[in-house]
């Protein structure tokens, strides 16, 4: 990912100096950049009025001790982030992560991607990321509503309907959500649409649940058309076992596909029978057991520990919707000897840099995350839309709403790309279509 215009790699340079040890919003930064040569060369002012520096630049990075105490007494202390990174097109909106790898430059790359992610939905929506370095897993409910009550107790001085609307993200589910609403909702005594992903018993959106791995479909259901291919009749392998993973398997099924292996962080599964996703729902929705279980049921089924060999598994489209740089080079490179004709990004960023030149250089159909896996935040917004109203829409109106929203998504990136000389190429094409939005909004602002 080489960047043509100087100014644009100077400013590369002062971003990795700046930001040292902080190698994924490094990618996230360069990723963008690479595609936007063009564009600041037909616009320069948006480097001469300084856009392009202060795009690079978090409105403000909120750091905080969580103290905590476990079910035997002892007080734990894991650290929280928000980084609200844009508000040029709406409130901050993006979600929390709670998982150990979680650290400063973790959050500053969600919230990169969520700046063009939240602009390409076409809502008002700005761009923010948050999350702990704490573990849910292995802690008991009330280990984590003491976690969570403790996290918002700092968090909510700095959020609010029009301002900053978290939602959830790994290891931030429907339980964490509750925990951290009922928080908010006591310390700040308004009943208000601030967090996403609520439950339906107190303002949550229906269709939520499945929209990012639906929304994922939908949009690569647009790629694969206008190539003349389609999910039907295809053999599809999935990284993952979260919401998105699980939802994008059905949507895949109804589609015509067949889906034959998913993940957790354990290791795969791979059965040629076709994954019998109701298992796979119970196993991880309701027991909250290792995709390792399913094999229990289905002894025709592999199990392999490790995740990396599922990309050797023959399928004519990868859906990677587990977690960033999942999929490498050599991951890709097997894919492509198999026979691979499409991968799309469920997850934030999954495939590396070296993978996704490799997938492009070799024809092999490839749709961003930035722009593949917006369906989520997009319900979020439309969650938030009924919020304000004080009002629902049924399961088939949002998943309307969703399916125009991701279509749009697809032609608008797939018009920029065309308009700014790479045709085909959806990396670049959602780069320019999200940052145009953005940009221009900051622009009206004059000093930004």
């Amino acid at each position: 990912m080489s960047i043509q215009n100087s100014y644009l790699r100077d400013l590369m340079d002062r971003v990795t100096a700046r930001n040292p040890a902080e190698p994924e919003f490094h990618q996230a930064v360069r990723e963008v950049l690479s595609s936007l040569s063009p564009v600041v060369d037909a616009h320069p002012e948006y480097i001469e009025q300084g856009v392009m520096d202060c795009l690079v630049e978090p409105e403000r990075i909120i750091k905080f001790r969580v103290p905590w105490e476990d079910d035997q007494g002892k007080i734990h202390v894991n650290r929280g982030f928000r980084v609200q990174f844009s508000s040029a097109i709406g409130p901050y909106k993006g979600g929390l992560r709670f998982h150990p790898s979680v650290y400063e430059g973790i959050i500053k790359f969600l919230g990169f991607e969520q700046i063009f992610k939240n602009s390409l939905t076409g809502l008002p929506i700005g761009g923010g990321k948050g999350g702990s370095d704490f573990d849910p897993k292995g802690k008991s409910d009330n280990e984590v509503m003491r976690f969570c009550q403790s996290f918002m107790t700092e968090l909510f001085k700095y959020i609010g309907p029009d301002t900053d609307v978290p939602a959830g993200d790994i290891g931030v589910g429907g339980r964490e959500i509750g925990f951290l609403f009922g928080q908010y909702k006591r310390l700040a005594n308004e009943f208000t649409g601030v967090l996403t992903g609520k439950g339906l018993t107190y303002g949550g959106s229906l269709a939520r649940t499945e929209a990012t791995g639906y929304g994922l479909c939908y949009f690569a259901d647009c790629m694969l058309r206008d190539a003349g291919r389609s999910f039907e009749g295809a053999t599809v392998v999935i990284s993952g076992s979260g919401n998105v993973a699980i939802y994008a398997c059905e949507k895949a099924a109804q589609f015509g596909a067949k889906v034959v292996a998913m993940s957790d962080s354990g290791g795969y599964i791979y059965d040629k029978n076709g994954i019998d996703l109701p298992l796979v729902k119970e196993l991880k929705e309701v027991q909250r057991k290792r995709i390792s279980a399913y094999v229990e049921t289905h002894p025709e089924a592999e199990y392999h520990p490790g995740c990396a060999g599922i990309w050797t598994i023959p399928c004519d489209i990868a859906l990677p919707c587990a977690t960033q740089n999942e999929l490498d080079e050599a991951a890709a490179k097997a894919l492509i000897a198999n026979g691979c004709f499409a991968v799309a990004e469920g997850a934030n960023m999954p495939c590396t840099p070296e993978a996704v030149d490799a997938l492009q250089a070799a024809g092999v159909l490839f749709a961003p995350a930035k722009a593949a896996n917006a369906g989520g935040v997009a319900t979020s917004a439309l969650e938030m839309s009924q919020n304000s109203m004080r009002f629902y829409w049924s399961f088939e109106e949002v998943d309307d709403h969703l399916k125009r929203i991701m279509t749009d998504l697809y032609h608008n990136a797939s018009n920029a790309a065309a308009q700014y000389g790479c045709a085909g190429d959806l990396v670049a094409g959602a780069n320019i279509a999200g940052f145009l939005k953005v940009a221009n909004s900051m622009l009206a602002y004059g000093v930004v």
